[in-house]
């Protein structure tokens, strides 16, 4: 079986619901994020999944994805700091209208990045250290993150520039898949809620 990687993005806090920048800021989820941990965690224990026995499960160590991961059911998940979210320095905690009131009414983050905090290129430089992980071995692995640096890891999974990620929409609690087809690396699920209906 070649390796794939399924993503979970972590479940609502205060600023995504806000549509705040949360990059190093440790938001907690709120109680409805923790009811839609629970609600993917019970899809991804029942078939075809079931639990993921062999699976190797990583998280970021920020409180929403490790909160997240746990409340999925995988307590068994190793912290790695390459599935934070972008550094977004001075853009921290404001929203897309209050960036641009700084940068310019045409500011796109995947065009102009951030300042004070990471470029795209780094932290597409993360995502490939976490394919290149993916990739190693056969077997599936699970990892619980935050929507920028997932979305970066499908492009960069694809084998695309990282600001192809502006076409990969990812909503909280989430689940994608990262696989193969006909030897190419392939999108076989994305931003999945079905869980959450």
């Amino acid at each position: 079986m070649a390796a794939r990687i399924l993503l979970v993005r972590h479940g609502q806090t205060a600023w995504s619901v806000s549509g705040q920048h949360t990059g190093r800021t440790d938001v907690p989820l709120l109680d409805e994020g923790r009811r839609m941990a629970k609600l993917l965690g019970e899809r991804l224990h029942r078939a075809p999944w079931n639990g993921l026995p062999d699976a190797e499960v990583r998280t970021s160590p920020l409180v929403r994805a490790s909160e997240t991961c746990e409340l999925a059911g995988f307590p068994q998940a190793q912290p790695w700091d390459a599935l934070m979210e972008w550094d977004y320095g001075d853009y921290e905690g404001l929203t897309p209208p209050q960036i641009r009131e700084r940068a310019g009414d045409d500011w796109f983050i995947w065009r102009d990045g951030v300042t004070g905090g990471e470029t795209l290129a780094e932290v597409a430089a993360r995502a490939d250290e976490v394919v290149r992980w993916a990739r190693s071995a056969d077997r599936d692995v699970l990892v619980f993150a935050h929507g920028h640096i997932l979305r970066v890891l499908g492009a960069r999974w694809l084998g695309y520039d990282p600001s192809f990620a502006a076409r990969l929409k990812l909503d909280p609690a989430s689940l994608s898949i990262l696989g193969w087809a006909y030897g190419d690396p392939a999108v076989e699920r994305w931003n999945d809620t079905g869980h959450l209906d």
